[in-house]
């Protein structure tokens, strides 16, 4: 499919920037979907959404902060019959493995009446270090309410692969592709990874989910913020995903990324290092 403008909803999300950088390195003209773009756009804002459609031909599809929480398939719908009356001709979701609710997202989608590609990732590599997860790791510690489950964490840069090929290319339109890496990793497995590619002595540690929440509290966050957490904690990361799938070799004929792969790319760009506190007296 030849597009004209290419809408990339969540432009400076993990994978958003990612699908908008590769997009322009092949010349394709894109429109930046956030709120700080030209026009902007914004899911709580609807007034907005004409503009950001407007002569688009195609949509990578994010929904902040998550499928899961409550009136996202209500914006899904929305949108979706906003894009298609607007000339939209093809969309490509974002969604989550084990999510009810992204499942309802995926079949508005799926019955909008135009080509479609659905991308339902497994947890991102990129949590450790572009996410929630990097402050405890850099203090040397990460807790969470998770103990021996197993995930296939994902890679970014493998989705955002994905999701550029669903976007310009034809032989992906009516595939749902389930995005993981190419093997289960424990929570502790993980961190053990981050530790060899730092060379630091990092530490795993399971806590109960109301500790973890009275943590959350403690640090402020806000209460819709707290139950979208412990949703994925309690639902997600229950085993019902702990397998690894095959999407990314369907799409792109190449196996995904590996977490240890990953683990070293990241170490070297410094972003694991704790900084250094110049105040400190040195003897």
């Amino acid at each position: 499919m030849k597009a004209d403008t290419i809408l990339v909803l969540g432009s400076t999300g993990k994978t958003g920037r990612r699908v908008v950088e590769r997009l322009e390195k092949q010349g394709v003209n894109v429109r930046h979907g956030s709120r700080s773009g030209t026009p902007p756009f914004d899911w709580a804002e609807r007034a907005t959404w004409a503009s950001a459609l407007n002569d688009v031909k195609a949509v990578y599809i994010t929904y902040f902060p998550d499928l899961a929480v409550e009136g996202a398939a209500d914006d899904i719908h929305a949108f979706t019959q906003q894009a298609v009356q607007s000339g939209v001709r093809r969309l490509v979701l974002l969604s989550g493995r084990g999510e009810a609710e992204a499942q309802r997202c995926e079949d508005i989608v799926r019955n909008a009446g135009v080509e479609w590609t659905l991308l339902r990732a497994s947890w991102f590599a990129q949590n450790f270090s572009e996410a929630h997860f990097l402050e405890p790791i850099l203090a040397g510690e990460l807790a969470l309410p998770v103990g021996d489950i197993g995930e296939p964490f994902v890679d970014a840069d493998d989705i955002a692969d994905v999701a550029v090929a669903a976007l310009t290319e034809d032989g992906h339109v009516g595939q749902l592709y389930e995005l993981t890496g190419p093997r289960l990793l424990h929570f502790a497995d993980a961190v053990a990874e981050i530790a060899k590619a730092t060379e630091r002595q990092l530490r795993f540690t399971c806590v109960t989910m109301p500790e973890y929440v009275a943590a959350l509290e403690a640090a402020q966050l806000p209460p819709d913020v707290i139950c979208l957490i412990r949703y994925l904690f309690t639902e997600v990361l229950d085993g019902r995903n702990a397998s690894v799938q095959d999407g990314v070799f369907r799409a792109l004929g190449r196996q995904p990324r590996d977490f240890s792969a990953y683990a070293r790319a990241t170490a070297a760009t410094g972003v694991w290092t704790p900084a250094v506190d110049d105040s400190a007296p040195s003897f």
